[in-house]
């Protein structure tokens, strides 16, 4: 019985950790792992430390690892607040980005200085599809390790405005149906009702609601793109016509 009590408060604690955790982390801001610079990655770790105090050791107090996580995220967000608002002080926490290639040469003094080797640039370059070293006009390394890259006028993908062309505006799709459940705020957005929703996946796609996996609606062409369970490919979209 002992034993069980044990394992149930072990529970608790871990429940109440990771929730308190989640929280401060959402307080702190929406930013992918890969996005943080060097002062928001040594929070991160040690709030982890800190929060594993508590678990690991029975006999310490939540509160000894709450107190210490709520500091660490106060602190994260007065810094942040200040690299905010003042440029230098935004310098001396986040740093600020390197060139690595400039005009097409490379700077080694600058690749020694960080420490940074060929190994790191090419593999780099080639997680964004550039296998060339000469194609490369401008690299920059942003404060967050990742590499920033400039291609040769000559080397860049055409876009319609180097042709003169206008594409007309798309717009962004509207998902209105998640796995046979129709998303009420999404089909407002839209400016359509259940009713048209019924309609075109009845006469374009010969299917009912419950059989969508997922449907979108593209506002600039009128479309309702579906995808209907257990089919490999998407079926064809239907153009509104009402």
């Amino acid at each position: 019985m002992q034993t069980l009590i044990s394992y149930g408060s072990m529970v608790g604690r871990t429940g109440i950790m990771y929730l308190t955790v989640l929280v401060l982390m959402r307080i702190m801001g929406k930013r992918e792992v890969g996005q943080l610079s060097l002062f928001d990655f040594v929070v991160a770790i040690m709030i982890a430390e800190t929060a594993a105090i508590p678990l690991s050791e029975v006999s310490v107090p939540l509160s000894h690892g709450i107190v210490p996580i709520m500091s660490l995220v106060g602190l994260q967000m007065v810094l942040a607040f200040t690299a905010l608002k003042w440029q230098a002080a935004r310098r001396l926490i986040d740093g600020t980005p390197s060139i690595i290639i400039e005009e097409g040469r490379l700077l080694e003094k600058e690749m020694k200085r960080l420490r940074y080797n060929m190994d790191d640039l090419m593999g780099q370059l080639r997680e964004q599809s550039i296998f060339n070293l000469e194609t490369v006009e401008y690299a920059m390394l942003e404060t967050n390790g990742k590499l920033s890259v400039i291609l040769k006028s000559d080397r860049r993908p055409v876009k319609p405005q180097d042709l003169g062309i206008a594409p007309p505006y798309e717009g962004l799709p509207i998902p209105l149906v998640y796995d046979g459940k129709v998303q009420k705020e999404n089909l407002a957005l839209a400016a359509k009702d259940l009713a048209w929703l019924e309609k075109t996946l009845a006469r374009d796609h010969q299917c009912e609601i419950a059989r969508v996996l997922f449907a979108a609606y593209d506002p600039a062409t009128g479309a309702l793109c579906v995808f209907k369970k257990g089919e490999l490919k998407k079926t064809p979209p239907g153009r509104n016509q009402s």
